[in-house]
């Protein structure tokens, strides 16, 4: 079998674990039965031999297999990685959601990608980045129960995803302790206001005003503090065409939305003002993780 797992870009400004969107920016995984368990990997992470001996994919992956079929077959796993490792592109969540789905289906035990949400709830206890990955497109969530409830919105062709991408991570468990306690009611009133308007701007495809509903008092600024530049960045974008431009997850890479007519311009604009950051334009992904066998998606 082979999986696709798109990146993710989660928060989208004010929508703390509970907003994110899928990019076409994908991780590949091969898996076929074998003599002994064995890993290659390509892209990121080929330099770090640990991921050949402590693998969470695989980890994961033998977890819920065993669970599943009561067996302890070994498995050759080839991974293409594609997506950058703690830059807030969602490279946890494609392993994880990666591992779950195919655990299910080298078992042949077929589930409903809810039910793989749900399970991927278990290994990462929010939402904003496992559902965009398994449902793809725009995914507004919630958790009830131990349940995740989600609507996504597929977005149209004509927009495009400027990503900005550090020479250098941001610790999501190290950003999160740099959060307050406690908020103003005014700020959390700010956030909440705007997250219900960005939720109706997508479903509706309101784009313009994007601008306005991407702005957040909880946590994007304080966790930019630990690299100045993407302030600039931020300034940047929106100066040069983005509908909308926010701290991706935790960071630190920088999502923009903007129109295909307005995405090449503002990715030179970028790139010559921070020519030490990798600048890409990609599409959206509104399939979520994909499946195949023989060329057959399944």
């Amino acid at each position: 079998m082979r999986i696709r797992i798109p990146a993710t870009s989660a928060n989208l400004g004010p929508g703390f674990d509970s907003l994110g969107l899928a990019i076409a920016l994908y991780n590949y995984v091969n898996i076929k039965p074998y003599t002994c368990q064995s890993i290659s990997i390509k892209g990121e992470g080929s330099d770090k031999s640990r991921l050949k001996v402590n693998n969470i994919f695989v980890s994961i992956f033998r977890e819920v297999y065993q669970e599943l079929s009561e067996e302890k077959n070994n498995f050759r796993f080839e991974f293409e990685n594609n997506i950058p490792f703690s830059r807030g592109l969602g490279s946890s969540s494609a392993v994880i959601v990666g591992a779950i789905a195919s655990a299910y289906y080298m078992a042949n035990v077929k589930i409903s990608k809810e039910k793989i949400l749900n399970r991927a709830l278990v290994y990462e206890n929010h939402p904003d980045n496992i559902a965009p990955a398994v449902y793809g497109g725009f995914t507004t969530s919630i958790v009830v129960d131990n349940l995740v409830k989600t609507l996504k919105k597929e977005l149209p062709k004509s927009l495009k995803a400027v990503i900005v991408i550090p020479d250098r991570s941001m610790s999501t468990a190290h950003s999160r302790t740099q959060l307050p306690k406690s908020y103003y009611m005014s700020d959390v009133t700010f956030n909440s206001s705007r997250v219900g308007l960005m939720s109706a701007a997508f479903f509706n495809e309101d784009w313009e005003i994007l601008k306005y509903a991407s702005r957040d008092k909880l946590h994007e600024n304080r966790r930019m503090k630990k690299m100045k530049e993407l302030f600039g960045v931020r300034k940047m974008s929106l100066e040069n065409g983005a509908l909308m431009s926010t701290l991706s997850g935790s960071g630190s890479s920088f999502f923009s939305l903007a129109y295909e007519k307005d995405a090449k311009k503002l990715k030179d604009r970028l790139k010559k003002s921070f020519p030490n950051f990798r600048i890409e334009v990609f599409d959206f992904d509104n399939c979520g993780f994909e499946i195949s066998q023989s060329c057959k998606t399944v």
